[in-house]
């Protein structure tokens, strides 16, 4: 090779490598779009309940339907009711002796109102109910469309084309489910023994399994395309005039083979009750689930309708399920929480903390309670507050905070000690809280130490503070502690004025000086450690009993002490803090976290671990030490990204300088229900997804993360993969969303 060439040849590949890396460091390009989200208004469901009665007869809804007035009538077991639009009551609307178990109600062009009953079917217009002459009851399907009114029923088959009805002759099953025109001037009706389609010109019957999943037809839809729907046992199956084209069963999305009702929406999605729910199809293929008490009376779904406005309304045999919809963007969402917040969630002296609902599901008879992390779940809100003001520079958001941390403050002031501090108070005159004093037998303390080696007998769990004003409960944990350093951090860090800052740096310095008096243990005034705030070097590295515990005390701790250095800049925390990793190893007990053995690990050590990576990764000056931090949290996110947690990415995205995992992020914020009652969520009954016991082996999971409008209501602690739980007497408090959208909004994800 010449000089010339040999040169230009390097030239070539200088120019090939230059581009290569280039193209290795750019971001993605949907990466960088996705850094900021330009807040704008989205679509955001809530249910209304409305139930029929006091017993299970009249809630037994069996049909449904709107007028044209968009007034709501239903068929149950206990007949056929109405209800106004702006009212919640519902009217007995065939009072007479014909009484009794309705089965359809359908509406017409002409605005009339036609009642399937046992007796036979009723019209109802302009206040006027006639029995209709021919049809025999009991009618269980009517079809009001352009081609006449028919009206069905085991006893036969009824035809009003404007001269009044006529029997057809056409031998149909007689357990008709469901019927609807084809809009070319036939009929489509679902039986237990498949699926019939009738014109004056002929009857074609379909059951076999090349035309139907299975021959039991419940409910029929036509899409948009003027394809049939066909749900019944086994699914849905989607069909042309003459043929079957697609199924859908549950590895499609469907929750329960028992499908029972097909209807088509005015946004062109398909809604498909089940057994388990309602999923709903996009024309787009995608699909979302509605299904437990949140969304639904009951899971069974017996019919479905929409209104003029789009509201879907819902048959179950509890009564009838209102999903509306109304346009909101973040912004107002925050607004609608925080209100919340305020009104049932905020108890003196400043806690936010849960509402108990005396009655379950229903948030008029709320009241405070206490809660073991009130402390912990304060120091979130006093998070939240903190980022709320410096976005906004709100007076109020400031004084919040100041009464939050006040609040974190009297918890450690209310116990006479020198820095030992409660989990939480309560006014000296309750008389309910929660694991009150007790005693322990001697039998009971050694069944309870065979169990539980570290088992603490703790007896006198509250007590009175010496001004007599409040109840304070001790044997405080390691996961409050966790929560009020970070708490503090960002109030410090966003919030605090010279003066301010004095007095949080004294208070961390008390309650981290406490823990290096007493061999780093938080001790009770009993004079020993708690239950689970312990992490010596003699506990963590020496007791195999606190081996489960090593790796995680031990990174909590170095964040404690760091914490206290960076707030006072008194080298003796330093010192401490260099002790522990140079003689104690903690450094090196913190790198296995991210390898955490399967038997010890629960998702609640996530949440604690990301509480400490902003101090540690902002209060760290150590080169060397901020590598190792940093590629610690690198290495601990990517095992967390599959939550789709909004707290964790933007956590990670404050403590790393990396905006990442926005889109995920923002979904949950959309996502989120309006209704903050802890439903019982059991996705055990559904067929779509399985029950598998990772990513926390102790318990059974789901094996698809499940979207927000479909999981147990939120407290960071919870594993967001559960297969079921959740407490209808319960209403959380909605500071899970809060602070991570005041956290994008601080960091300009969120604009």
């Amino acid at each position: 090779m010449n000089g010339h060439a040999e040169r230009f040849l390097k030239k070539c590949l200088l120019l090939l490598s230059i581009v290569l890396v280039a193209a290795c460091k750019k971001e993605p390009p949907e990466e960088i779009a996705n850094l900021v989200y330009q807040d704008k208004s989205f679509i955001q469901e809530f249910h209304e309940a409305f139930p029929v009665g006091d017993g299970t007869v009249e809630n037994e809804v069996r049909s449904i339907t709107p007028d044209q007035e968009s007034n709501i009538w239903i068929a149950s077991a206990a007949g056929i009711f109405k209800k106004n639009k702006e009212s919640r009551e519902w009217t007995n609307m065939i009072s007479s002796g014909d009484n009794g178990p309705a089965y359809a109600v359908a509406c017409d062009q002409n605005g009339t109102m036609w009642l399937g009953t046992w007796k036979g079917l009723f019209s109802y217009k302009a206040g006027e109910l006639k029995k209709a002459n021919g049809p025999q009851g009991p009618i269980s399907a009517i079809c009001a469309a352009k081609e006449g009114l028919c009206a069905l029923g085991p006893d036969g088959f009824w035809l009003n084309q404007g001269k009044g009805f006529q029997k057809i002759n056409d031998i149909i099953s007689r357990s008709v489910r469901d019927v609807i025109s084809d809009e070319n001037n036939g009929l489509w009706i679902a039986t237990d023994v498949g699926l019939y389609h009738w014109t004056k010109n002929g009857l074609n019957h379909y059951y076999q399994t090349d035309a139907l999943i299975s021959a039991y037809a419940k409910g029929l839809a036509l899409d948009g395309n003027n394809k049939l729907w066909v749900g019944g046992l086994g699914g849905v199956t989607i069909r042309g005039l003459d043929k079957k084209e697609k199924e859908l069963k549950p590895e499609n999305g469907i929750p329960s083979i028992y499908v029972t009702a097909v209807r088509y929406a005015p946004d062109s999605s398909m809604w498909v009750g089940t057994q388990a729910g309602i999923v709903r199809y996009k024309p787009d293929g995608s699909h979302s689930l509605r299904f437990s008490r949140r969304w639904l009376m009951d899971d069974q779904i017996n019919k479905i309708a929409f209104d003029k406005e789009g509201t879907a309304w819902i048959a179950t045999p509890k009564g009838v399920s209102a999903i509306r919809k109304r346009a909101m963007t973040l912004a107002q969402k925050s607004d609608f929480f925080y209100d919340i917040l305020m009104k049932r969630h905020i108890r003196a002296p400043w806690i936010a903390g849960q509402a108990h609902l005396r009655i379950p599901g229903d948030t008029t008879s709320w009241q405070p309670e206490d809660d073991d992390n009130d402390g912990e779940y304060t120091g979130n809100y006093l998070a939240m507050e903190s980022f709320r003001y410096a976005v906004t520079k709100s007076p109020e958001a400031k004084a919040n905070a100041a009464k939050a941390f006040g609040f974190l403050k009297l918890l450690q002031e209310v116990t006479g000690t020198d820095g030992f501090f409660a989990r939480t108070i309560v006014p000296a005159h309750w008389e309910n809280v929660h694991d009150g004093n007790r005693t322990f037998t001697e039998r009971e303390k050694a069944d309870e130490l065979v169990k539980e080696p570290r088992f603490k007998p703790v007896e006198v769990r509250w007590q009175k503070s010496k001004d007599g004003k409040w109840l304070w409960k001790g044997d405080t944990s390691s996961d409050e502690m966790c929560g009020h350093m970070f708490g503090y951090y960002f109030y410090y860090t966003l919030v605090a004025d010279t003066n301010e800052k004095k007095v949080i740096a004294a208070h961390i310095a008390r309650i981290v000086d406490h823990l290096m008096k007493n061999n780093l243990n938080l001790v009770d005034v009993d004079g020993k450690h708690t239950r689970w705030s312990v992490w010596s070097p003699d506990k963590l590295n020496r007791d195999p009993e606190w081996l489960p515990d090593r790796n995680q005390n031990s990174m909590e701790v170095l964040a404690f002490i760091k914490l206290a250095y960076h707030v006072t800049s008194d080298k003796k925390y330093e010192n401490e803090y260099l002790r522990l990793i140079k003689e104690e190893n903690y450094l090196k007990n913190m790198s296995e976290v991210t390898n955490q053995n399967p038997a010890w690990f629960i998702y609640f050590d996530v949440v604690l671990q990301a509480y400490l990576y902003p101090i540690m990764l902002k209060c760290e000056k150590d080169p060397e030490r901020l590598r190792f931090y940093k590629d610690h949290l690198n290495t601990w996110f990517e095992k967390r990204k599959a939550d789709h947690n909004p707290l964790i990415n933007f956590i990670y995205s404050y403590s790393s300088g990396q905006k990442t995992e926005l889109n995920n992020s923002i979904d949950f914020l959309v996502d989120t229900p309006l209704d903050l009652i802890d439903w019982p969520i059991d996705h055990s009954k559904r067929e779509d997804i399985k029950i598998v016991r990772t990513p926390v082996l102790e318990d059974r999971q789901v094996n698809a993360l499940q979207p927000a409008s479909v999981r147990m209501t939120v407290r960071w602690d919870k594993n967001p993969w559960t297969l079921a739980g959740g407490n209808p007497q319960v209403e959380r408090e909605p500071v899970f969303w809060l602070l991570p959208y005041w956290m994008g909004r601080y960091m300009n994800m969120i604009k």
